[in-house]
C-alpha cells in the first residue's frame, strides 16, 4: 500500500540535530519565529509503489503576543511540499498544523484548529525513527495524531503545583462525508469526539504517559461496503520511556476499537478493524560525536475483521496491518545538517488479505540527508 511520506524527526534524532527556529521579529511583546527543513530522500524497495525519490520540505511559523502579565496569545502554521513530482502536479502541498489560542498563566492553554490529537501525547514516546516512525496509526484518523477541528486545553506542571505532571483535555468536531462541510473520504472521517491525556516525569530520566479518545463514527463508516462496524471509535494507550546519558528506550501499547483503518477506497478490501492492538518499542543511543544507531519494532494487529459486501462474505479474522523491525542510524554533522539510513524489515507475509487490502509485504531502505533551520 502506497503511503504518503510524513516522516517526523523527533527526540532521538533531535538529540543529535536539534531543530532551531529563526527569530524574525521580536518587539513590544510580539514574537515571530520561522523554522523548517529540506530533506533529500530516496526509498529502495521491490515494491514499485514505494521505490524511488521521496524528497520533500517543510516550512512553519510560530507567533506569540503578550496581552498582559498572565495572558498570551499564540498561533502556529506548518506546511509540507513534496519535491518528488513534476511542476504540473499542483496537489503536492498541504497544511500539517494550523491553530491559534490563548495561554492563561498556570491555568494552561486553550487552542483550536488543526493540531495533534491527545493520543499522540502517548504515541510520541516511540515515534522516534528518522523515517519509518508513526506507521502503526495515521493522521486524519480520529485523535491518533494530526487532525482537524480540535479544541485542546493543556496544563503543564498541574497548575504550577507539581513539576512534571501534565494533562490535556480535547474535543474534536465532526469531519464528515459527501454533502457536508469539508467532505472527505470514508477513511478520513470522524464524528464528534473527546479525549484526555496524562503524563508524568518521574525523575532519573523516567517518564510515563496514558491517554484515550472516544469518537462517534459516521454513517459512511458503517456502510455495508466498508469493513468494520460500530457506533463509536475508541482507543486507550500507555507508554513508558527512559532518556538519560545519551540512551533512549521506550515502549508503547494501544488497544483500539473500530478505529484502525486499512486499505484505500481503490483497494478491494478497506475499512476499520473492529478491534486492534498496537505495539511499538524503540531503543537508541547518541554518541558524543553525533552518531545515533537505533533499533525498533512496530506492529498493528487487527482482529474481528468481519465480512462486508465488498468481500463477498469472506471474514478475514486476525491480520497484521503493520509489522516490521526497523534498523538504522543517523549522523549529525552539526546542529543544522544530518544524514540517515533507515531499514524497514517487513514481517508481513503475502496473503489474500494483504493483496486485497493493498498491504505492502516488501522491505524498504530509506536514505536521506537533511538541512534544517
Amino acid at each position: 500500500m502506497k503511503r504518503k511520506v510524513l516522516g517526523v524527526l523527533l527526540t532521538s534524532l533531535i538529540a543529535a540535530q536539534a531543530a532551531h527556529a529563526a527569530e524574525i521579529y521580536n518587539k513590544d511583546g510580539n514574537k515571530l519565529d520561522l523554522d523548517g527543513f529540506v530533506e533529500g530522500m530516496r526509498y529502495i524497495s521491490n515494491d514499485n509503489s514505494q521505490d524511488g525519490d521521496q524528497s520533500y520540505m517543510r516550512l512553519g511559523i510560530k507567533g506569540e503576543t503578550q496581552i498582559n502579565d498572565q495572558l498570551t496569545g499564540y498561533g502556529r502554521w506548518q506546511m509540507q511540499a513534496n519535491a518528488n513530482t513534476s511542476e504540473d502536479q499542483h496537489d503536492q502541498m498541504f497544511t500539517r498544523f494550523a491553530y491559534a489560542g490563548l495561554k492563561f498563566g498556570d491555568y494552561g492553554s486553550l487552542d483550536y484548529g488543526r493540531s495533534d490529537g491527545v493520543l499522540y501525547d502517548t504515541l510520541s514516546y516511540t515515534d522516534m525513527q528518522p523515517e519509518f516512525d508513526g506507521m502503526t496509526y495515521n493522521s486524519d484518523q480520529f485523535m491518533f495524531h494530526r487532525g482537524n477541528g480540535l479544541l485542546t486545553w493543556r496544563n503543564n506542571d498541574f497548575f504550577g503545583l507539581v513539576d512534571g505532571l501534565n494533562f490535556a483535555m480535547q474535543y474534536q468536531g465532526k469531519n464528515g462525508g459527501a454533502g457536508e462541510p469539508g467532505a472527505r473520504d470514508v477513511l478520513r472521517q470522524n464524528g464528534d469526539g473527546y479525549g484526555m491525556s496524562l503524563s508524568y516525569d518521574i525523575g532519573a530520566g523516567v517518564s510515563v504517559a496514558g491517554s484515550f479518545f472516544s469518537s462517534d463514527r459516521t454513517t459512511d463508516q458503517n456502510n455495508p461496503a466498508v469493513m468494520g462496524n460500530g457506533d463509536r471509535a475508541e482507543a486507550y494507550a500507555a507508554a513508558l520511556r527512559y532518556e538519560a546519558n545519551g540512551a533512549y528506550l521506550a515502549v508503547m501499547y494501544t488497544q483500539a476499537y473500530n478505529a484502525s483503518r486499512f486499505g484505500s477506497s481503490d483497494s478491494d478490501v478497506y475499512g476499520y478493524a473492529n478491534k486492534s492492538q498496537i505495539f511499538e518499542a524503540y531503543a537508541g543511543y547518541t554518541f558524543d560525536f553525533g552518531l545515533t544507531p537505533f533499533v525498533a519494532y512496530n506492529q498493528t494487529r487487527a482482529s474481528k475483521l468481519g465480512a462486508s459486501t465488498g468481500t463477498n462474505g469472506v471474514a478475514y479474522g486476525k491480520q497484521d496491518l503493520i509489522k516490521f523491525v526497523d534498523l538504522g542510524a543517523s549522523y549529525a554533522f552539526n546542529k543544522n545538517m544530518n544524514a540517515f539510513v533507515d531499514y524497514k524489515i517487513n514481517m508481513i507475509d503475502d496473503s489474500d488479505f494483504s493483496r486485497a487490502a493493498g498491504v505492502s509485504t516488501s522491505d524498504v531502505v530509506a536514505m536521506g540527508v537533511v538541512y534544517q533551520f
